[in-house]
């Protein structure tokens, strides 16, 4: 009990407590479950020492005495409490399975709803396989270590109870150099905690690299195939194969050398309670029968310790595992409502940009010093070079990430003083590559509001130009689309994503090259289903087609982070070597004898 209750320490630095304390908020709402599955570990424990008890009798007086009143009952005896072990061990598995996937659950559902509200700059900094490892397979790890090394605690703690009462019944003596030479055996353990943390770290990671690896060659599937990448990503794969093959080799390094010397410790207690057990017998102080019954509790005490650093691994994942999960849910995103929070309605009249400034990375400004006045109803429309700043622009307004100075207010009021829900509600976006869900085209639309009518819907599907697809499809509305929508054009993608605009009916929309990479047919009519969605409405568009910037109410021109021009589109073609004037002769002009 004591050796156990010390290797728990030496490994965890007491956090074995800290993390399962943390844990009991999951375990609560199960907690008669999990308690009597941690009571049925009890009589599993303490029934290791029935064997080694039952052994004393038998050998005294069967072995050695030869008497024939045997107690025949002893062996049947050692059957039934077998069979009784046997069926609490089926409970107690049944129980931690049970409690397990509750508990994991209750951690996947809150890694899930803290994966909701953080912002969008932490996707921009990890890969998909980090993000499935960590709010996902982490939970498993986390929950199946939890669970099974606490069912493994109570049963070694109740047999080492046990087992250590049956070696001091039958010899005192050599109980005392049993004790000692366990102890001895755990020593070498407190080296182990160091030794694996960063190699386990790397491991984590590496596996998941692997995730992400398979989601990219599933997305980019076309990528691969068009460009014969096939043997690119498959010694891409090799290398990370390799790598996590060296990380687990390093971990056997620095941990498997533990269970052999074990080994060895043990068989020197076992030898040292031979040999100073048979001068105890020889001396007439303890019994054949105390000796064998002796040996048989020693050998079922070290049996859990010779294999100890097998287990080792499996318990430091789980710490590491619980040690992350927490990390993250008591993360407090960057983006949130502040106290007090207002809620934003639907009939706001301006929105103005104050001297805003924006930087991804630290000292890399990207927007600085941006002054705009927005009225409502109006059209504005952003053009410049690429990567002058006009997404980022849009990106701000439903704070996808929030700016480093400078305000950005509706109707006088900082957006970051409305909840997150309110102003997002008033916004609807769409992108130049819109995500679709798997499911039907109607899922997809009502997204946009999930209590539409049937008659919205027709209404919304109507005005974005869907009509004729959805009339043309066997099942219309209730397609299956596959996974982000793989089973449509561009074009037909785009017009779901303005019927489910259409739906939301909110007051702002913002167009992010929505038709930039259509061809020119699928782009004039996803056009005209923007035409009909900018209707009454603040439209912000980063421009791509040439009649929406034409017909804008203002043309900002963007340049390295900074407005260097703004107007309509008469008055900014008058500016004498204007910036707009030469974009429109460089980009547009062409479109324009076109259309």
């Amino acid at each position: 009990m004591l050796s156990f209750n010390s290797i728990t320490k030496t490994i965890t630095q007491n956090r074995f407590f800290v993390n399962y304390s943390r844990m009991w908020r999951y375990v609560r709402p199960v907690w008669f479950r999990a308690l009597c599955s941690m009571l049925i570990c009890i009589p599993i424990g303490s029934l290791d020492a029935v064997i080694a008890l039952a052994l004393k009798p038998y050998m005294d007086l069967v072995m050695v005495e030869k008497s024939i009143n045997s107690p025949w009952y002893i062996p049947l005896g050692i059957v039934a409490f077998t069979c009784i072990q046997g069926l609490l061990k089926y409970l107690s598995s049944y129980l931690s399975t049970w409690v397990g996937g509750r508990i994991t659950n209750g951690l996947k559902y809150d890694m899930f709803k803290k994966l909701l509200t953080l912002p969008t700059s932490f996707f921009d900094k990890r890969k998909s396989g980090d993000i499935v490892f960590q709010f996902n397979n982490q939970a498993d790890i986390a929950c199946n270590g939890l669970l099974d090394n606490l069912s493994v605690f109570v049963q070694r703690f109740f047999s080492s109870i046990s087992l250590t009462a049956v070696l001091f019944y039958n010899s005192w003596q050599l109980a005392l150099i049993a004790v000692v030479v366990l102890g001895c055996a755990f020593a070498p353990v407190a080296k182990i905690q160091s030794r694996i943390k960063s190699v386990m770290q790397k491991t984590i990671f590496a596996d998941a690299s692997i995730i992400t690896e398979y989601n990219e060659v599933f997305n980019g599937n076309k990528t691969v195939t068009s460009y014969n990448l096939a043997d690119y990503e498959i010694n891409k794969f090799s290398g990370i194969l390799k790598n996590i093959f060296n990380l687990r080799i390093k971990m056997v390094q620095k941990t498997q050398w533990l269970s052999p010397m074990m080994h060895v410790i043990v068989s020197i207690g076992i030898a040292l309670a031979i040999g100073y057990g048979s001068h105890l017998i020889m001396t007439g102080k303890i019994t054949s029968g105390n000796f064998v019954s002796f040996i048989t509790a020693l050998i079922l005490l070290y049996t859990p310790v010779k294999n100890i650093g097998n287990n080792l691994n499996a318990v430091q994942f789980s710490f590491f595992s619980i040690e992350k999960i927490f990390a993250v849910l008591e993360m407090t995103p960057e983006i949130k409502d502040c106290e007090n929070a207002k809620i934003l309605d639907r009939n706001h009249s301006t929105i103005e940009f104050k001297d805003v400034c924006f930087e991804y990375k630290p000292n890399v400004p990207v927007l600085k010093n941006i002054n705009l006045k927005i009225k409502r109803g109006q059209t504005v429309a952003f053009v410049g070079n690429s990567g002058g700043g006009k997404t980022t622009m849009v990106n701000l307004l439903p704070r996808f990430y929030d700016v480093k100075s400078g305000s950005i207010e509706i109707d006088g009021v900082d957006i970051r003083n409305y909840t997150l829900e309110s102003l997002r509600d008033n916004i609807a976006v769409v992108f130049q590559d819109n995500f679709l869900f798997s499911g039907t085209i109607k899922e997809n639309i009502l997204l946009g509001n999930r209590n539409s009518s049937e008659e919205e819907i027709s209404k919304a599907v109507k005005m974005a130009y869907l009509d004729d697809f959805v009339n043309s499809l066997k099942l219309g509305l209730d397609t299956q689309i596959g996974e982000r929508g793989i089973l449509l054009s561009g074009g037909q993608k785009q017009r779901v994503a303005i019927a489910r605009a259409f739906l939301k009916n909110a007051p702002v929309i913002i167009l992010d090259e929505a038709t930039s990479a259509l061809d020119n047919k699928a782009e004039a009519v996803v056009q005209k289903a923007i035409d009909n969605l900018m209707a009454d409405k603040t439209v912000f568009v980063i421009a791509h087609r040439l009649s929406t910037i034409q017909n804008a109410d203002k043309i900002i021109v963007i340049n390295q982070g900074q407005i260097v021009e703004s107007g309509t589109h008469e008055q900014l073609l008058s500016i004498e070597n204007g910036q707009y004037k030469m974009l429109y002769e460089m980009q547009f002009k062409k479109q324009e004898v076109n259309v």
